[in-house]
């Protein structure tokens, strides 16, 4: 298959052009009209034939879930089967060869089928270009409109990274400029190959393309495509590409989907998209199996407002790069922080009903966002060129400013409960040391210790364990206390336990604590959470609290309980698998009396850092030490791995590695007497690894390089006697200065 592999800004150059170029085209290049009808459908004129060799035919049988199997013919249910005479009522127009057809009329039963063959998807002159041009089909059965076989230019193995190019894709769909183009269909369950549960057929969406589709608008971009579904609107197997013109679809299930995991990409580049899915038992706005990378284009995407759905899912990174993005839903999936545009992700803390009118405003009152909700939602992304970084917004539901309690960062007010493991709650370093033998502590000369630059680990951090994971962890619940002022950074995108502004409301504001004050204590992996009980300040019906529990960052889990449908069994609520997640506990906006958020984050066998990811080369490195209470984090949620290490960071993680006995120091003006680095700042002295800057100065906050650090261990080493190659612990490609990730691979090896 022919490999793609070019830059976003190509691509966005290529698919402008093939854009305008395949409008222009449609105005020389010869043309197969076909004319749609119950009566009789025309081509070029003439009446269509009904021999399946003509490059357009009337006739093929439709293929569709049939009734009466038992198990061994599909995965379908009664609701996906469908009888013969209903199939039988359909006329299916098939297209067999390559071409420019534009395409009107009415089919009240029937399909649109393209099928150049099983050697199509090989053949780079396989290509259909259909322009829809006052299109209205339906179909009950089946896809409306559907692509068996054409040109396919990519491996369904090939990943892509979200970059994709369709302008030689085979099915070519353009919406003709001034046309409206309705496809109200249906979708085909599994179906087996016969004596096997392999897949023969599977369609799922009312507009479909087995292969990778490219949809564009004509030269004007006016053209309008309508898609109401049974099941899910527009799919592809592979991937998808939205170009222009304007594409309005209402599904019960995903708006939107392209299906090869870890593989398919979605990729809208202009036009207008407008997507209200899940009118059904549940269904995301636009669902990528793969990636979804968003260019440019105005897109409105909501999804099921009871199920745990967004409007954007994708099971790789969501790029957004242009455009302007508004998508609804309970959980929107994170998207990624290597996105060239701007983007703002809200979290409320209790669902947001229908009709709500969001505003986003600058600190000068200029309105970027003004939006009225289409259905309840408790999840909006936002996305546009006006949005900045470091600027202070405001956010308003129905008139009335709203504050957050958290963001990519963690709580305000101080941390989440019961996310680090057990340990005492006093400042980094004073808690106990971490069990296991002793070294023998080094004599010698003091050796000098050089300077550097970065922050130290601030005060406040939480104590570490003796030992193990987790299970413990202090109650240090977010009482409502937020911030009005939204500012997006290069890290900072999301914010969480959004509601009502405390100040400016007359509602009596509660607080809510959980196990008795415990909090949500992290775990191992297999291992239950623990949650028992709420208590709340005030007397507020469990009716008008809401229980919240996702995933951080958002990507797989959301269950949302008022505290009355829970009806004591609180393991309702909470997820199993490995992950990191956070619980909010909210009075419901509509009371009129109370108002309040409390906010909680726990962990279940994985750290409870939101910038470390289990695919980083540091990963375990990182967990190993975490684990054993040798590093810990700059706040609860952050383990900064990029940050460099401070001289008081260096020492203290080594100290702690030792397992060494504190001592306190008086020889240097700059350290503090009992702060969480000094006792071991003072270990360090009395045996001879360190001195400071020859003025009574350590400069603790000061940043440390490589071969500095190498120098305090090849110290230690040497006078302790050791048997450690020095050389192995620092590769020759680590030099400059130190980050933290970087010191947890050079002290795992110690472990």
């Amino acid at each position: 298959m022919l490999k793609r592999t070019m830059s976003l800004m190509l691509v966005l150059i290529l698919t402008m052009t093939s854009v305008v170029g395949i409008a222009s085209a449609s105005a020389t290049t010869k043309e197969t009209v076909i004319n749609l009808s119950d009566t009789a459908v025309t081509v070029d004129g003439q009446g269509a034939l009904t021999s399946s060799s003509a490059a357009v035919y009337v006739g093929a049988s439709i293929l569709y879930y049939e009734d009466g199997h038992n198990s061994s013919y599909g995965e379908g249910t009664d609701s996906d089967a469908h009888s013969a005479e209903e199939a039988a009522e359909h006329k299916v127009v098939t297209i067999t060869k390559p071409g420019t057809y534009r395409v009107s009329g009415k089919l009240s039963k029937g399909q649109l089928a393209i099928d150049l063959g099983e050697d199509a998807a090989s053949d780079p002159t396989a290509v259909v270009t259909l322009i829809l041009d006052r299109v209205d089909i339906t179909n009950t059965v089946a896809p409306a409109v559907i692509f068996y076989n054409v040109y396919e230019p990519y491996s369904n193995t090939e990943d892509t990274k979200g970059i994709v190019d369709l302008t030689d894709a085979g099915a070519q769909v353009i919406l003709a400029d001034g046309s409206v183009n309705t496809v109200n269909g249906a979708y085909v369950a599994r179906i087996y190959k016969e004596g096997t549960t392999k897949k023969l057929h599977k369609y799922d969406g009312a507009f479909y393309s087995k292969m990778s589709m490219n949809i564009s608008g004509e030269a004007k971009g006016t053209g309008e495509l309508h898609i109401t579904a049974t099941n899910e609107g527009l799919d592809s197997e592979l991937h998808l590409a939205l170009n222009g013109g304007k594409v309005y679809i209402e599904s019960q299930d995903d708006g939107i989907n392209t299906n090869e995991d870890g593989i398919s990409v979605t990729s809208i580049n202009g036009g207008y998209l407008y997507v209200n899915a899940g009118l059904g038992a549940e269904g995301d706005g636009i669902d990528s199996n793969g990636y979804l990378t968003i260019n440019g284009g105005t897109i409105v995407t909501m999804a099921n407002d009871r199920s745990p759905d967004g409007g954007i899912d994708a099971d790789s990174d969501i790029t957004i790069n242009g455009g302007t993005v508004i998508a609804l839903g309970t959980r929107n999936d994170a998207s990624s922080s290597a996105s060239k545009q701007s983007f703002i992700e809200l979290s409320f803390a209790t669902t947001q009903a229908k009709g709500s009118k969001i505003s986003l405003k600058d600190s000068a009152g200029n309105e970027l966002l003004s939006h009225t909700a289409d259905k309840n939602f408790q999840s909006l992304t936002f996305s546009s060129a006006d949005l900045k970084f470091n600027t202070e917004y405001q956010l308003y539901i129905n008139g009335v400013q709203q504050q957050y309690t958290g963001n990519s960062f963690g709580m305000m007010g101080g941390g989440f409960g019961g996310n680090r493991p057990d340990g005492d709650n006093g400042q980094a370093g004073q808690g106990t040391p971490p069990t296991g033998e002793r070294p023998a502590k080094p004599e010698g000369t003091p050796p000098e210790m050089p300077e550097g630059t970065p922050p130290e680990i601030p005060d406040g951090m939480q104590g570490m364990p003796e030992g193990g994971f987790n299970p413990g962890g202090q109650d240090t619940t977010v009482s409502g206390e937020g911030s009005t002022t939204f500012v997006i950074t290069d890290s900072v995108h999301s914010f969480s336990g959004i509601s009502e502004a405390t100040d400016n409301n007359d509602k009596t504001k509660v607080t809510f604590t959980v196990n008795n004050g415990a909090g949500i204590q992290s775990v191992a992996s297999g291992e239950r959470i623990e949650f028992e009980g709420v208590t709340v300040s005030a007397d507020v019906p469990d009716s008008d609290i809401q229980l919240t529990v996702t995933d951080v960052p958002s990507e797989n889990y959301s269950e949302t309980y008022l505290l009355s449908e829970l009806k004591g069994d609180y393991s309702k609520i909470m997820p199993k698998e490995d992950g990191q997640y956070r619980l909010t506990i909210a009075v419901v906006s509509s009371n009129e009396t109370y108002t309040g958020v409390s906010q909680w984050q726990f962990a279940i066998g994985v750290l409870p850092f939101t910038d470390v990811k289990s695919n980083d080369t540091s990963y375990n490195d990182i967990k190993a030490l975490y684990e054993k209470g040798i590093m810990i984090g700059t706040s609860s949620t952050q383990f900064s791995p990029n940050s460099p290490v401070t001289r008081a960071t260096a020492i203290t993680t080594l100290g702690r590695l030792l397992d060494i006995e504190q001592t306190e120091t008086s020889s240097f003006n700059d350290v503090v007497k009992n702060s969480w680095y000094s006792g071991y700042v003072g270990w360090a002295v009395e045996n001879g690894l360190v001195i400071g800057d020859g003025n009574g100065n350590f400069m603790p906050s000061d940043n440390l390089t490589a071969e500095q650090m190498k120098l305090i261990i090849s110290r230690y080493v040497e006078l302790s006697g050791l048997d450690i190659s020095v050389d192995d612990l620092f590769p020759n490609t680590l030099t400059g200065t130190m980050t933290r990730a970087e010191l947890a691979t050079v002290l795992s090896k110690l472990l």
